[in-house]
């Protein structure tokens, strides 16, 4: 097949995207996020009990957020977000909120949860926002 026809397999269009973060760090950045939306105080092992993994999978992955400039994490601590984090996790809780959103009108149903989970990570923001005024349209019909 010719490559100009920009058929890949998921792997070669996630290794064709250079992306800063990883689906698993947006995944814990937007957690964070939305445990800071209710306490001000996020700690591993809050991080942890909400994804389900392993206080120590969740300090691994702390590091790297606190590496790339996204948190400030100490050992022991409490986790805060810089100013990229804080506007990158809102990003992340707005994107899950549109497509949570317009799952809900499509199916009927408020219990779209693992859905808007396993195609979050897949759809740019030019995306995201079209699908945010289609759902607000219908929303009004």
């Amino acid at each position: 097949m010719d490559k100009a026809s920009g058929f890949y397999t998921l792997k070669g269009y996630q290794l064709n995207t250079q992306l800063e973060l990883t689906t698993a760090m947006e995944d814990y950045l937007e957690m964070i996020c939305r445990i800071m939306q209710s306490d001000n105080h996020v700690k591993v092992r809050d991080l942890s009990y909400q994804l389900h993994v392993r206080p120590s999978s969740a300090s691994k992955m702390l590091q790297q957020l606190n590496n790339a400039g996204y948190i400030h994490a100490e050992k022991y601590g409490d986790i805060s977000l810089t100013d990229k984090g804080r506007e990158t996790g809102g990003y992340l809780l707005y994107r899950h909120e549109v497509i949570h959103r317009f799952l809900c009108l499509l199916n009927c149903s408020d219990n779209e949860l693992e859905q808007v989970e396993k195609i979050e990570h897949f759809l740019d923001r030019k995306t995201i926002d079209n699908l945010n005024s289609l759902v607000e349209r219908l929303q009004l019909e």
